[in-house]
């Protein structure tokens, strides 16, 4: 039996809960720009898997690379690192 191969993963904050079992997941990286040569700040957001609608807006989780779930969806949610501070 072989074993399964290493997927990609990102730590990202939670953006938007959009809908039922599905969150926007937003991840900050840098990149050099190639004339400048100046650290440049990028953001992507992907939609991610939450099977138990755990996560809330501001929470820091970590998501997976996984088969594709729905249109947009590719990744999951493999654990909340740290919850959002509630306000109020």
């Amino acid at each position: 039996m072989s074993d399964r191969n290493q997927r990609k993963t990102i730590t990202g904050v939670v953006t938007s809960r959009s809908g039922d079992k599905s969150v926007k997941v937003t991840y900050d990286y840098k990149i050099r720009h190639p004339l400048y040569l100046k650290e440049v700040k990028r953001k992507t957001v992907v939609h991610a898997h939450d099977g138990s609608n755990e996560c809330g807006v501001g929470d820091r989780v970590i998501i997976m690379e996984t088969r594709p779930i729905s249109k947009l969806k590719r990744f999951r949610i493999v654990e909340v690192v740290e919850k959002a501070p509630l306000i109020g």
